[in-house]
């Protein structure tokens, strides 16, 4: 597997489980926050071992292939532990609101009902899962603007800067060697 790969694959590794992992995963709530970490963390591991500068399209491909890796961690672990903890959750709330008000609580457990099927799961977990794809892209992205000019082994640009003007943005002396009747550097 080359760097880039592993770099990739470790990011979106990362996202995609703690993207599943209920009640870690409302960090995502935040613009997909894990995976945008996730593309971001591909994009470091890439420029710590690149040997030229990481590009942008070096970035989205790290971004977007950590993006897939989340998003099938997400749909094949996250999705299904979701709709089991969902029930649970909701009788939690549901709990806790008939304490209150028992007739909001009725209204509320029948909307729940409606709302916990697993073609509900499913679709909620398809739109997440290419939300995930897309922040994880722009994860990688960011990454390459942050930490793509340490390529070359991470020191930096191996190119020297480029040499001052001849004359340091002045004029050249005259053939004579002197501006205004004095010799150019005597001072006269």
């Amino acid at each position: 597997m080359n760097n880039k790969m592993k770099a990739a694959v470790t990011g979106g590794a990362l996202a995609g489980i703690l993207s599943a992992i209920p009640f870690v995963n409302f960090v995502n709530v935040c613009c997909c926050a894990w995976a945008i970490l996730g593309g971001l963390l591909a994009a470091h591991l890439y420029a710590k071992n690149a040997q030229t500068p990481v590009t942008p399209a070096d970035g989205a491909t790290l971004g977007a292939i950590a993006g897939a890796i989340t998003a099938a961690i997400y749909l094949v672990i996250g999705v299904p532990l979701g709709y089991m903890m969902g029930k649970s959750i909701s009788s939690f709330a549901l709990d806790l609101v008939s304490r209150n008000d028992p007739a909001q609580a009725e209204a509320l457990r029948q909307q729940m009902e409606a709302s916990q099927t697993i073609g509900s799961a499913i679709v909620n977990g398809l739109i997440a899962a290419v939300l995930l794809f897309i922040f994880s892209t722009l994860g990688g992205l960011l990454g390459a603007a942050i930490f793509g000019k340490k390529g070359a082994g991470g020191g930096g640009s191996t190119m020297p800067p480029p040499p001052p003007p001849v004359n340091y943005g002045g004029t050249q002396p005259p053939a004579g060697g002197s501006y205004g009747g004095g010799t150019y550097g005597t001072g006269s």
